[in-house]
């Protein structure tokens, strides 16, 4: 692939990571406000385990989007990567990178609910170095499933995990951000677009970093 051709790649992955991230992650995130409101509400470890489930489960409208836009790119010059391989690699990671990324928060619930008392809140700095740290984590546990699928079509695949812990050390501060941003918003409309603007953005920061290591893999093929 020249450079041309691999500059249109990277436009086309980037765009097609901050579009799916704004709608599928955003609405994932809004069936999640309404599961954490309802367990909030019953103040129970049960509701607090059935609660972890949902978001796990959840996490599959994010993967489905995703995975369907980023097939779209992917199968230009990976025509062997099956429609249903890559999105069902990517429904998985984003399950398993739910459950992870929001058992942290549950843990803390059903142990202020125990104690009887509110954890403190921690400063913003450090929210969002949390958030980055999460996000190399969950970068590596959302790339597992398609470096599986990738190491079959491309040399060199093992790249598509770091490069996947980097973007979402990116992606996830920005995230956070803008729902802090967002809960102090006096409107609702307001809040809605700050999310959504966020979103966006997170994807095309995660679409920037991983899809440098798409135009490389697309370079070396496998069986070239």
């Amino acid at each position: 692939m020249d450079r041309r051709g691999g500059f249109q790649l990277w436009l086309r992955w980037v765009a097609a990571n901050a579009l799916a991230e704004m709608v599928g992650l955003g609405s994932t995130l809004a069936v999640d406000y309404g599961i954490i409101a309802r367990v909030a509400a019953a103040q129970s470890i049960l509701a607090s385990i059935v609660g972890i489930l949902l978001v796990t489960v959840s996490g599959a409208i994010e993967g489905g989007i995703v995975g369907l836009a980023q097939w779209a790119v992917l199968r230009r010059p990976f025509p062997s990567v099956a429609r249903r391989s890559w999105i069902g690699a990517t429904v998985v990671g984003a399950m398993v990178a739910w459950f992870f990324g929001s058992l942290p928060s549950t843990l803390m619930d059903m142990g202020e609910q125990q104690s009887g008392g509110a954890a403190q809140e921690p400063s913003t700095l450090i929210v969002l170095l949390l958030a980055a740290a999460m996000g190399l984590f969950l970068g590596f546990i959302l790339a597992y499933p398609q470096w599986r699928v990738l190491r079959k079509v491309a040399e060199g695949a093992w790249i598509w995990l770091p490069a996947n812990c980097a973007a979402w050390a990116l992606g996830m501060p920005t995230i956070f951000a803008a729902m802090d941003i967002a809960f102090r918003s006096p409107t609702l409309l307001g809040s809605l677009a700050i999310i959504a603007l966020g979103v966006l953005l997170a994807g095309m920061l995660v679409g920037a970093v991983h899809g440098l290591a798409l135009v490389r893999l697309a370079s070396s093929p496998r069986g070239t």
